[in-house]
């Protein structure tokens, strides 16, 4: 048989450079890796802000910690501060661990509720060592509950140090435009691309990351497209940078505007902005206007507006073509899923890799398994919107009133009747970041866990003390988050 091991892939940035990265690393001399970008196209690249799992894919590099964060002008990031979304005026923060402490039958928040019942009046997030040093705006390793933790970077100077180790692992770098691809006449597998120079570049495998374009996914194989706008409204956003004129906060902040939400991400030098926002509700000149009124410190650059369409490819996997990245499909960035949803598709790819030619059981595998996460991830989404309380403007009466998947309002509903969240190994969002947005948003259950009257009144007031106790003594030995990022990982201001 002949060997399968020839990988092409087309479009560099986040994606094409992780692929690059991934791959090359895991299989060294067994494949050949070429990966063709044209610095005419570009990137997207407004992708700041990510969650924890990026390290178990940073594990895979053996990338060393501080000189990653050196290189990208990374800072921490705790959880998500959303502000204005219940309610206006309403805020509440989304953290990367979990509070509190579980049992095995029921978790913490059934806990806190009962409690609450009884008179207690500390906030849910004042049990979370995350959300408190978030609050606090400290960041540390020291104590021994170690916080969980993901980052905030900026996205093409992460793509940058990855092409860099991917070249030095052997990947070849094709500088071009793709203007044809030629497919077998039979079977409609992809078997070359033609550059603008006239090079053809021939390969067994295509890894699509031409991102919305999907060049190879959808203009040449045709896989199809399931639209999700009808639940996930907003097509579009403008993002710009500003100078740092504020402490560095260690987590993102989402501050809900009358059509769509704003991001907040700080990085060592500067910070993200964006609004992301439907396009029917707001046009483009009021939303950069809502961005623009709504930052601190002076613009570094022109605001840019950017349009996308919400959903997937039927098939991220088809015939001998993978699809990574924006070209696979998208969710917005509320919850800083996109680059996890790359970082998973490479992993699965290295998993079921083809060597021996394209078994058709392995893609089945591969297009089930992304579906059943990005569904998960979907549903997550909505939520923010659909528990809003918010009847200002059409955008959220629309989004308060519509009707939502019929796996999230199962979801909904078991939560409001008991507190119990129904959780599945594919979905990404663990049952404390369901309760934490839940709960943030004015979902007030209706019961908790019959186990926790197991502790009598008494006893359930000191563990929770005993809690909220230790965590301010966790936050209190931890540095301000500035001076932590200083010390660990300070980028030199002229290379900023």
């Amino acid at each position: 048989m002949i060997p399968f091991n020839r990988v092409v892939i087309v479009g560099g940035g986040t994606a094409g450079w992780m692929a690059a990265a991934a791959l090359s690393k895991t299989f060294r001399e067994k494949i050949s890796i070429e990966l063709i970008e044209s610095e005419v196209i570009g990137t997207v690249g407004v992708g700041e802000a990510t969650i924890p799992n990026i390290k178990y894919f940073h594990l895979l590099l053996e990338l060393d910690e501080a000189e990653f964060l050196r290189a990208v002008h990374g800072t921490f990031k705790l959880g998500i501060e959303f502000v204005n979304w219940a309610n206006l005026g309403d805020r509440y923060f989304h953290p990367f661990g979990p509070p509190g402490a579980d049992s095995w039958a029921a978790q913490f928040h059934h806990y806190w509720l009962r409690a609450k019942q009884q008179g207690e009046t500390a906030d849910y997030g004042e049990f979370s060592v995350e959300t408190s040093m978030a609050k606090a705006g400290r960041f540390g390793m020291n104590g021994e509950r170690k916080p969980n933790y993901a980052y905030h970077f900026d996205a093409g100077l992460y793509a940058r140090l990855l092409r860099g180790f991917s070249e030095n692992l052997g990947v070849k770098r094709i500088e071009g435009k793709v203007v044809e691809v030629q497919t077998h006449p039979e079977s409609g597998h992809i078997e070359s691309v033609k550059l603008e120079s006239g090079q053809v570049v021939a390969g067994d495998l295509f890894i699509d990351c031409t991102g919305f374009r999907g060049l190879l996914i959808e203009q040449e194989l045709k896989t199809g497209w399931e639209d999700w706008s009808h639940w996930l409204r907003n097509d579009s956003a403008v993002a710009v940078q500003t100078e740092s004129v504020s402490s560095l906060t260690p987590y993102t902040r989402s501050t809900a505007r009358s059509a769509g939400w704003q991001w907040t991400i700080p990085l060592q030098h500067r910070v993200g902005n964006g609004l992301v926002y439907s396009s029917g509700y707001m046009p483009d000149d009021e939303a950069t206007r809502t961005l623009l009124d709504n930052v601190d410190g002076k613009t570094i650059n022109d605001p840019k507006v950017i349009k996308f369409r919400t959903g997937r490819r039927l098939k991220q996997w088809n015939r001998n073509c993978v699809a990574l990245g924006l070209s696979s499909g998208f969710l917005e960035p509320l919850e800083s899923t996109s680059i996890h949803l790359i970082q998973n598709g490479i992993i699965r790819l290295i998993k079921l890799f083809p060597f021996q030619g394209i078994d058709q059981a392995a893609v089945d595998q591969y297009n089930e398994d992304v579906r059943t996460e990005i569904e998960f991830i979907r549903d997550f989404i909505i939520l923010h919107y659909h528990l809003t309380q918010r009847a200002d403007s059409p955008y959220w009466d629309d989004c308060r009133t519509m009707q939502v998947p019929d796996t999230l309002l199962h979801k909904v509903s078991l939560f409001e009747s008991s507190g119990l969240i129904a959780q599945h190994p594919y979905d990404l969002f663990a049952d404390q970041s369901w309760a934490a947005v839940m709960l943030g948003q004015g979902i007030e259950p209706k019961g908790y866990h019959p186990i926790v009257e197991m502790a009598g009144d008494d006893e359930l007031k000191r563990f929770l003390a005993g809690i909220r106790a230790s965590v301010g003594q966790i936050v209190e030995l931890q540095p301000m988050h500035r001076d932590y990022v200083a010390q660990y990982c300070s980028t030199p201001a002229q290379d900023a």
